[in-house]
């Protein structure tokens, strides 16, 4: 009988979750979906690698492929860099590298699943686009260290890179956490560029950075900033931002508007324990993608429960 009560309330807790959640995982969304799409290795052979000099192998070459990561490969400290067309997606809850990070530099189609990154030293950063299209990062996380071994965890959106999806993934413990265009001297290769949606994700414990934008334009809505102690969202130098229904709980400056000139459209958004000061108002209102909402104050259980690694199903 307590079996039975016990299953059943655990239905009761499941459909409850599901019904919440409004939002779909599992499902590219975002302006990674644009430009032609991003499917990745879909079609290709199907390796899986459990050593360093296996995975620099596997993701190297320009042809379709999935590679899949089993356990915790050990890197060297140096940059793992990815061709075009593939898929790198971690086997499981625990699969994933530590002490290296992935590079895409002049590619494009590239997604990267389900990965445990931890203790890639600086200069690395744990994933680095540069002059690349159509990358999807999802359901990754990352492990904390001290603030200044890492440069970032998503760090280096820059040179160019274009049609970018962030989602579903734990950013923790980090000083400098995403930063979109690398400089203020280079608009003349960024303006028109860098296009990036972050949607899902869990920034938990960060100094700043989540993200940082120069002159680009990110959708950044129904995402939990937890605890981050100097800046939350910047926009500046131009970059054009959509933020909303985002739910921003310890955050200092939760968006930032004031350095050089950046600008932000923010709208049912939830602000608990942080002060918004004054935006910037900018242009964008809507995306050319169709997405889907999960409101403000629902965001932290859902973004908890199901963001990171290990969360996704089917893989």
């Amino acid at each position: 009988m307590r079996v039975a009560l016990f299953s059943l309330l655990l239905a009761f807790a499941s459909a409850a979750t599901i019904e919440q959640r409004a939002a779909p995982v599992n499902q590219l969304v975002g302006y990674a979906t644009q430009n032609g799409g991003t499917t990745g290795g879909a079609g290709g052979p199907t390796t899986t690698v459990t050593s360093l000099a296996a995975l620099r192998a596997a993701v190297l070459s320009g042809t379709a492929k999935i590679v899949q990561i089993s356990g915790i490969i050990s890197g060297d400290g140096e940059t793992i860099d990815i061709g075009n067309h593939t898929t790198v997606v971690g086997i499981g809850a625990n699969s994933g590298i530590t002490g290296s990070g992935f590079r895409v530099k002049k590619g494009t189609n590239v997604i990267l699943r389900n990965l445990q990154l931890s203790k890639s030293p600086a200069p690395t950063d744990l994933i680095e686009l540069q002059t690349s299209t159509n990358i999807w990062v999802d359901f990754t996380s990352d492990l904390t260290h001290d603030k200044d071994f890492y440069d970032g965890m998503l760090a280096r959106i820059d040179h160019g890179t274009d049609f970018v999806t962030v989602s579903w993934n734990v950013f923790q413990q980090h000083f400098k956490c995403s930063l979109v265009g690398g400089s203020d001297n280079t608009g003349d290769e960024d303006s028109g560029h860098l296009r990036v949606t972050y949607h899902h994700n869990h920034f938990l414990n960060i100094n700043s950075r989540t993200p940082s934008l120069r002159f680009g334009t990110a959708h950044i809505y129904s995402n939990f900033f937890d605890t981050v102690t100097d800046s939350g969202v910047d926009s500046r130098d131009g970059a054009q931002t959509l933020i909303e229904a985002n739910q921003f709980t310890n955050v200092e400056n939760p968006i930032e508007t004031t350095l050089n000139g950046g600008f932000a459209v923010q709208r049912n958004n939830v602000f608990t324990n942080s002060t918004l000061g004054t935006v910037a108002t900018g242009t964008i209102s809507s995306v050319p993608y169709s997405y889907t909402i999960d409101a403000a104050a629902t965001v932290s259980g859902i973004v908890v429960a199901s963001a990171g690694a290990g969360k996704v199903t089917g893989l």
